[in-house]
């Protein structure tokens, strides 16, 4: 009998290593597209856990992201991409990976076991009451992980708990706890696949959808991004020629004038001055205008 379902027997597994090539990797393809459809189930929970990050960060404050190993790659990536994806500051999402930069480089497994540097991590933060953190953990019994969940929520942070097994020690700690129900891994324990691919397209989805909530997605367009390389600032000038329907050169002029933020160089396009269209996003609440 096993501990968890995420280290239990898939049936895929046996004799997997004596079949041929080609039907290895469509058993893995098949067992990731079966991974994809538990997110489908988890859909109301995921927006309780948007509105929460979204709320957080509208009132001016922090979202979080944390975890070990690979729970904690699958936030990381995710809370990277925030910044040039929305254009939101990295100081207001703070990453709380167990281990550290250093664990990047070299993965060790007693971090996770360390509730002590999840709370130094957490101290590090700054996360704080009415901040929001999202707290992942395959088997939703990591030790970081929980004591993270504890500590956060006793300190006013709404905690969002993503966990691949029902009925988990962090879902009962949760504020909104996500269950992403993935099962048994094809290579046993190795929560690096099925689990990780349910959270990775269950992160993207939410902080999609917090990019929208914002008004940083307007039309499909990234419209928080600020342009400061080649390929953002020929990105951008496609973005703001298309929503302000002007010439590039005119786009391109007005993304001069807004130092490569997006949002006003479309109010700047269709004639607003700089000043101007800063207090219009002020009046909308930083949501781009009907034209």
């Amino acid at each position: 009998m096993t501990s968890s379902p995420t280290e239990a027997r898939h049936p895929d597994s046996v004799g997997l290593h004596a079949r041929p090539a080609a039907e290895i990797l469509t058993a893995l393809l098949q067992a990731q597209a079966a991974a994809l459809a538990v997110v489908g189930p988890a859909i109301p929970a995921l927006l309780r856990a948007a509105e929460a990050g979204a709320e957080a960060l509208r009132r001016g404050g922090r979202l979080g992201y944390g975890g070990a190993g690979s729970s904690g790659l699958m936030a990381l990536a995710d809370c990277l991409e925030l910044a040039g994806t929305f254009g939101i500051p990295p100081e207001r999402t703070p990453m709380l990976f167990a281990g550290g930069a250093a664990a990047l480089l070299h993965m060790t497994g007693t971090v996770e076991d360390d509730p002590a540097l999840a709370l130094a991590d957490l101290d590090r933060s700054g996360l704080t009451a009415g901040d929001a953190v999202f707290v992942l953990s395959a088997s939703g019994r990591t030790p970081y992980a929980l004591a993270l969940a504890l500590a956060a929520r006793d300190r006013g942070v709404r905690v969002v708990g993503f966990a691949n097994v029902a009925g988990s020690p962090l879902a009962d700690l949760s504020d909104i706890a996500v269950l992403l129900d993935s099962g048994p891994e094809v290579v046993s324990g190795s929560t690096r696949m099925g689990a990780g691919t349910a959270q990775k397209v269950a992160l993207n989805m939410v902080s999609t959808l917090i990019g929208i909530h914002l008004g940083h997605v307007h039309d499909g367009y990234m419209v928080n991004l600020v342009a400061d390389n080649a390929k953002l600032t020929d990105r951008a000038a496609r973005i703001v020629a298309d929503l302000a329907q002007v010439p590039r050169d005119r786009a391109e002029a007005a993304l001069a004038r807004t130092g490569g933020a997006v949002k006003p160089a479309i109010l700047v396009a269709q004639g607003h001055s700089p000043g101007a269209a800063a207090d219009l996003l002020t009046v909308t609440g930083g949501r781009l205008p009907p034209r």
